[in-house]
């Protein structure tokens, strides 16, 4: 899950050009241009690099794993696509939703109408609704006949639910005193009940901040309310990818990478960043690349291991910054049992379940390329891979059956249990929850784990989160883990990824700007139970909720193991199924950045479109 904060003003890149030799235009790459090399093909790492591409630098992008994509990527197995965390993002979620539409992929993505977040009491066995008001209330108004519709707990304690939003609102996250308190304790000094933390307040930032309240920062949790709830009435509309993270997100940045003349090296593990007279060598397993700046977009174990000495201020302590986990727990039925495509559960194990039988399509329809080094069950990383561990025949998900994936946020209590374990408890408390699964058999079930899957966002963390540079010329960080101002999520990643890039390029200009290559937007086509996207894209705030699906049918992908990413440390570990370590997604908060507009969006159709992707230096990907 994601969730974001809010954007501080940024001071525009100066207007004239630093003395430069102009880079001919598309299709003639590599003369006499700005050399970048990215280290950290995750969100942070592409987007920086799809940033510096389209302003014309020469780009180059090191990633350690088979494939791009980092935490938010997929991997095959047995036929079918799992994604390696269930990841989702609101429509304030502007950077990201920027970087899929330079993508050419935001039609491949569900964005609601307004906020609706079907709740199950499991205590009771009852349903609750967390649902924006059709009636357009001005924000924060509109938050109130929300709050007060919501019967997970009594009416006077919605009151007071709505008096703390508020004030929570209020509350500015930079300032030491909040960034060091506990959410937790803050909830009670505000007179909320554990019904209302649990059935509200966790619900939230358990999800987005990967920590229970008692446990997460007070300023990474007002970010969260203030950004998704509280500044925009449509602020907190939920979307969700239609296809595999790998497709929508590695794959399509390594085609347009491409077609921007960009290197892209994946199985490339960097092991030392030397400062040179003229820029920077970077040194890998197999041999050095010069270049004139270099993003350092891995997370904070790497980070402290590979920035020389003395280029950020107490980088010795980024590794206090610690790992929360995460764990999914996989489940096929031979039958339908949940309706919707997620249902949020209180007073449970089960936590968030999320529908995926549409977007897994076995592997012959999911339009992910050869190339993009997804994995096979038998190859997925780990000490106890082999073959995956769980329950059932293997096979791609027949007619009639449902994929569910339920995520365990803050999973400290499970990431060590034995996968038997854990599916005997879920596959009982899912029978307890849902009636038609009591009837109904998990033909397959098995968990992943992500022992690294954002960092720990305690309070205090704030003055150990760097901002994108450095002490060193030509050497930025980028990370969801970093100083963006929001907290680990895709959001956070990409804002990093583009205040990276604006510092690596510093001043630097190519000659005008070239247009650039036409990207092709892939088709649309009805989604099973869906429907076409309609004019106005998944942005557009009105109508029904935008659904599209996967379009073209690729050839099965079987690649070789999976090694450690170069966004992690020598020795960490990599997303797989149980007892498998998982990956260190990029996300953090950053320094003064300038926040994307809201663009006006894009519509699309069954037919073929292309949209021509400008030059963009100024760290920010164009409307």
């Amino acid at each position: 899950m994601s969730l974001p904060t809010t954007p501080l003003p940024v001071t525009p890149l100066p207007t004239t050009p630093l003395p430069v030799t102009p880079l001919p235009g598309p299709g003639t790459p590599g003369q006499g241009g700005h050399r970048l090399v990215v280290v950290g093909g995750g969100l942070a790492g592409l987007s920086a690099a799809l940033v510096a591409a389209d302003a014309g630098a020469e780009v180059t992008v090191l990633e350690a794993r088979p494939r791009l994509g980092g935490a938010t990527s997929s991997f095959a197995r047995d036929g079918r696509w799992v994604d390696t965390g269930q990841h989702v993002f609101m429509r304030c979620c502007t950077a990201y939703r920027a970087f899929l539409r330079r993508l050419g992929v935001e039609h491949l993505t569900t964005l609601q109408d307004r906020l609706d977040v079907p709740v199950l009491l499991a205590g009771s066995g009852t349903r609750a609704r967390l649902r924006r008001t059709r009636i357009p209330w001005p924000a924060p108004l509109h938050l109130t006949p929300a709050l007060l519709g919501y019967r997970a707990f009594p009416i006077g304690q919605r009151l007071r639910a709505a008096l703390a939003a508020y004030r929570l609102g209020r509350l500015d996250p930079n300032r030491p005193e909040v960034d060091g308190a506990s959410f937790g304790s803050w909830l009670a000094g505000q007179g909320q009940s554990p019904a209302a933390i649990e059935a509200l307040w966790e619900l939230l930032t358990v999800a987005t901040l990967n920590a229970p309240a008692d446990s997460a920062s007070l300023g990474l949790a007002a970010t969260v309310v203030r950004t998704g709830l509280l500044e925009r009435a449509d602020a907190g509309d939920i979307g969700w990818a239609d296809v595999p993270l790998q497709r929508l997100h590695g794959d399509a940045a390594a085609s347009e990478l491409a077609d921007l003349g960009a290197d892209v090296r994946t199985g490339v593990k960097v092991r030392e960043l030397t400062k040179t007279a003229t820029g920077w060598r970077v040194v890998t397993d197999s041999g050095s690349i010069e270049a004139d700046s270099v993003i350092l977009a891995v997370p904070p174990p790497a980070a402290a291991a590979l920035l020389p000495a003395g280029a950020v201020e107490g980088q010795e302590r980024f590794v206090e910054l610690g790992s929360a986990p995460i764990v999914n727990v996989h489940m096929v039925y031979d039958r339908k049992v949940l309706e919707g495509p997620f249902l949020a559960v209180v007073g449970s194990p089960v936590q968030w379940v999320f529908d995926r039988t549409a977007s897994s399509r076995s592997i012959a329809s999911s339009g992910i390329t050869a190339s993009s080094g997804a994995v096979a069950s038998s190859a997925v990383a780990g000490p106890d891979a082999g073959s995956a561990q769980g329950s059932g025949p293997a096979g791609p998900t027949g007619t009639g059956t449902q994929y569910l994936a339920i995520s365990l946020s803050a999973a400290d209590e499970w990431i060590d249990r034995p996968a038997s374990e854990i599916r005997g408890i879920f596959v009982e408390e899912m029978r307890r929850l849902l009636p038609a699964a009591r009837g109904a058999e998990a033909i397959e079930v098995f968990v992943t784990r992500e022992r690294t899957a954002t960092f720990r966002q305690a309070p205090g963390t704030h003055a150990l989160r760097p901002g994108p540079a450095t002490a060193l010329p030509g050497l930025a960080l980028a990370g969801a883990w970093t100083d963006t101002g929001w907290p680990a999520t895709m959001e956070g990643a990409v804002r990093s990824g583009l205040a990276a890039a604006k510092v690596a390029l510093g001043g630097w200009r190519s000659g005008p700007p070239s247009p650039g290559p036409a990207r092709r937007l892939l088709p649309v086509v009805d989604a099973p139970g869906g429907a076409p996207t309609r004019a106005g894209g998944c942005g557009s705030s009105s109508g029904n909720s935008c659904k599209t699906s996967q379009s073209s049918r690729m050839p099965e992908t079987n690649v070789p193991d999976e090694g450690p990413s170069s966004s992690n440390p020598s020795g960490s570990s990599t997303p797989g199924t149980a007892g498998t370590p998982g990956a260190q997604p990029a996300l953090t908060a950053t320094p003064p950045l300038t926040p994307l507009p809201t663009p006006s969006e894009r519509s699309t159709s069954t037919s073929t479109t292309t949209t021509p992707s400008a030059a963009s230096p100024t760290g920010r990907f164009p409307a």
